[in-house]
């Protein structure tokens, strides 16, 4: 039991972390990974008579797992610009942290009550106090954190500007975008990060994104909406893998038959790509 996106809900089920590659409107997955949970991973027995190999009986989270595909796409000679992800990914400091590492540019998704530094936190080591305790350890901020959502209600109107992203069935997409240089710490390292903060909001309507991006400092404000804005079309291809592809339409129970489900339904979204594109 754990928890499925697909039913949106703790059930029974099999989970997968999925690399998808795009290109302006069109997207195709190119690689995934079954997720093991840890209470199985500890059950060897039950790992091979499911049939799961004995060098994948290890836990890795789906952060992981995604960090391996990105390897194994740059390793294949795999090209892209940036890494855009979900707020479950986004949320983890050291799946960032890791990228930036790597020198891969992120676009990732944030939820509404992630801390951010408005100036740098520039952590130390606080001064003994004479007289009192232990001598300090830990580092600690210089300055306070703030939540996303509450420095957002705090910007005038006049900080947002309203961009066209792309062009929909309805006509141009417009939205307000609200961008902010912030510093980011996660109580560990010995400097915080200085990245982007990009904010959109609809135009008709109060849903708010956030977003975290390192790319370079001078990178323009289109840019970097437009860079958010593109995993629409990864979600968009999900959509078309379970309507159309039968991704999430069956019943295997073995290691070999759900790798062998998710090739096939990844190898009828990539001829319905050529189709399209050809046609």
């Amino acid at each position: 039991r754990q928890w499925c996106g697909r039913l949106g809900k703790v059930d029974n089920c099999q989970v997968g972390v999925f690399a998808v590659l795009g290109s302006r409107t069109h997207c195709v997955p190119i690689d995934y990974r079954l997720f093991l949970p840890e209470e199985w991973v500890q059950n060897k027995a039950r790992c091979l008579a499911a049939g799961v190999p004995e060098v994948a009986i290890e836990f890795n989270r789906k952060h992981d797992l995604a960090l391996q595909m990105v390897i194994a796409s740059r390793a294949r000679g795999v090209r892209f610009n940036w890494i855009g992800c979900d707020g479950f990914y986004g949320e983890d400091p050291s799946f960032l942290l890791a990228l930036d590492r790597m020198h891969e540019i992120f676009m990732a998704d944030v939820h509404k009550d992630q801390h951010i530094y408005l100036q740098d936190p520039d952590p130390i080591v606080p001064p003994a106090k004479p007289g009192k305790g232990r001598k300090p350890s830990r580092l600690k901020a210089q300055t306070e954190p703030i939540r996303v959502d509450q420095w957002v209600r705090q910007q005038p109107d006049e900080a947002w500007r309203r961009l066209t992203i792309r062009d929909t069935t309805k006509g141009k997409l417009r939205v307000n975008i609200l961008h902010q240089r912030v510093w980011l710490w996660d109580g560990k390292q010995k400097q915080a990060e200085h990245w982007h903060l990009i904010v959109r909001r609809e135009v008709k309507g109060s849903k708010i994104k956030y977003t975290l991006s390192n790319a370079p400092a001078g990178t323009a404000l289109k840019r970097l909406a437009y860079m958010q804005a593109q995993r629409y079309w990864v979600e968009r291809s999900f959509q078309d893998a379970k309507t159309s592809c039968g991704m999430s339409d069956y019943q295997a129970r073995g290691w070999r038959s759900w790798h062998h489900h998710m090739a096939l339904v990844m190898m009828a979204m990539l001829f319905m790509l050529e189709q399209l594109v050809s046609g």
